[in-house]
């Protein structure tokens, strides 16, 4: 599981630390793609095949399923991390992402989040009231 927020930089050569404790979980193989809220989402590789799984069962009919397949898709990558850790990021998913240098590496339970700093601090000050002041977050049940 990914937990915690941490901050990091992009270096010259477009590559992030992943921080140690992420490592373990994605020494055996990662995708980088396109999130929503223009964030990078890493996922480990079969992480990643569970989501395969559940939009492969969507009615491809549907232009929303195929175009959301098309963004998901098209905008992956499957590089490893380096032998310090290091990921290395496309400058596709660099410019739809806005990572410059200062990023912060979001631990999202099932997977990780790259966001641009400014991004972040930006939706985490707009959600952290409606999350104080949220009754119930997975429906009638709650968590």
């Amino acid at each position: 599981m990914f937990l915690g927020e941490h901050q990091h930089i992009v270096d010259a050569k477009g590559r992030v630390v992943m921080p140690s404790r992420f490592r373990p979980e994605l020494e055996h193989g990662l995708v980088v793609t396109k999130g929503q809220e223009r964030c990078l989402v890493v996922f480990p590789v079969d992480q990643f095949g569970q989501v395969v799984e559940r939009l492969d069962r969507l009615p491809r009919t549907d232009r929303r399923t195929r175009n959301f397949a098309r963004i998901l898709y098209g905008g992956a990558s499957d590089q490893g991390l380096d032998a310090q850790g290091r990921l290395p990021l496309p400058p596709t998913l660099r410019s739809y992402a806005g990572l410059e240098r200062d990023v912060v590496v979001l631990g999202v339970g099932d997977r990780v989040e790259i966001w641009d700093a400014d991004a972040w601090q930006r939706l985490q000050t707009e959600y952290d009231d409606i999350y104080a002041n949220t009754d119930t977050a997975l429906g009638e049940e709650g968590i």
